[in-house]
């Protein structure tokens, strides 16, 4: 259990800013510090016509809260298209003038910090940052890169995966949880979202949130970190539920169950999973602290052979919704509980009026078609169906439209 309101972890939420003009930039420092932020990243390379010797100090002298100073190169995944001798002066700049944080590409850090450290003596922090694309590597070769970083006198490592299924973030947890100092890791793309929303339960220093009207695709805004899925609550002992879904961002689901879970006073978080393979994600999620899964489009009927054993009400509609890990032997169990939900919910709406006899129309044919088709036909209505393409005939949906025993 948690108790509400109580500090859990200590991993700081950040707002990238990349404003187009130094002034842009500030405006942005203040409004991410409304917005709930702990600190900035500033991104250099999307200032327009950038002078360092102009305008660096502007941005340290306004700051509202502390600063990690980046200036990305295009060939690091950057905008920065200019000399690297000057970029590299702004970022010795940034150092001299006391800046927070300054990122470093694994690539140039190890002279460079070795040099800063000697010469300002200061209370500066660098990280190492390593962009990764095509396959993320394994936890030995990620344990591997990280010991390469931190030989360069690196601070905080930040680790940048570009995940192809949601199976790979695994790996940048172990990173997190395992490694002896401040690690920076996440995925970018819908499919990383997790990433970013569960790093306070696996230790990461910091985790991204982006500032309204600024949204980038795969990271949460400040707003949902700091009031839908309160960061601040998390701990170790979390327990993580979630959509099984694709796609998955259209998903009410954590605004609706983590309000209950915090009145609940349960140590829990509800998080949308884009899942591309259902048997890679049950055999890499199969923990004690991944307890409960809700199932959506299009998985609510391919589901059911995942399941250890299978409620006999989602037996018959042959579609489940809902998954439980029993907790006395790990074993998944599937239930289905759209169909009474919906059928109940509409004999609530017709005030008495039987269903019996009516005719009933749904328009589609999925695992929620299949249970409402159950749940009506079970009451002794008429069923029509459409689906995408035709008006599915009768025999299709024969075993679904059988009446209760």
């Amino acid at each position: 259990m948690s108790s509400t309101g109580i500090l859990q972890n200590s991993t700081m939420i950040c707002a990238p800013l990349m404003g187009e003009t130094v002034e842009q930039m500030v405006k942005e420092t203040k409004q991410a510090k409304v917005e709930g932020s702990h600190l900035l990243e500033i991104r250099l390379d999307h200032i327009t016509n950038f002078h360092p010797h102009h305008q660096l100090s502007a941005i340290l002298d306004n700051k509202p809260l502390p600063l990690i100073i980046l200036y990305r190169p295009k060939w690091d995944s950057g905008l920065y298209e200019g000399d690297e001798h000057s970029r590299l002066q702004a970022l010795r700049l940034a150092a001299e003038l006391g800046a927070d944080y300054i990122d470093f590409e694994l690539k140039v850090a190890s002279h460079l910090i070795r040099e800063l450290k000697i010469k300002y003596q200061s209370a500066t922090k660098f990280i190492v940052s390593c962009h990764i694309t095509g396959t993320t590597p394994s936890d030995e070769e990620l344990a591997n890169l990280a010991a390469t970083m931190r030989a360069t006198g690196a601070d905080i490592l930040k680790v940048v995966v570009n995940v192809t299924d949601i199976t790979e973030i695994a790996r940048i947890f172990h990173l997190i949880s395992h490694c002896q100092m401040p690690v920076i890791a996440y995925s970018v793309g819908e499919r990383g979202l997790i990433s970013q929303l569960l790093c306070p339960k696996f230790g990461g220093f910091l985790a991204y949130g982006s500032i309204e009207g600024h949204s980038i695709p795969g990271m949460p805004s400040l707003y949902n970190v700091k009031h839908t899925y309160k960061h601040d609550l998390m701990n170790s002992e979390t327990k993580v539920f979630g959509l099984v879904s694709k796609p998955v961002s259209h998903s009410k689901g954590p605004i609706l169950h983590n309000p209950i879970l915090r009145h609940e006073n349960f140590n829990g978080v509800d998080v949308p999973f884009f899942v591309d393979n259902l048997k890679e994600f049950f055999s890499t999620y199969s923990g004690s602290d991944f307890p409960g899964f809700s199932v959506g489009i299009p998985y609510k009927e391919a589901v059911v052979e995942f399941c250890d054993e299978v409620h006999p009400l989602a037996e018959s509609i042959g579609a489940a919704n809902t998954i439980i890990r029993r907790p006395c032997d790990g074993k998944l169990i599937g239930y289905n509980t759209d169909c009474e939900a919906a059928i109940t919910s509409i004999e609530d709406a017709l005030k008495g009026t039987l269903i019996s006899g009516k005719l009933f129309v749904l328009v589609g044919a999925g695992g929620a078609g299949r249970a409402l088709a159950f749940g009506a036909k079970s009451r002794g209505a008429r069923i029509l169906i459409f689906d995408i393409d035709f008006v599915m005939p009768y025999a299709t949906l024969k075993q679904a439209m059988l009446p209760v025993c």
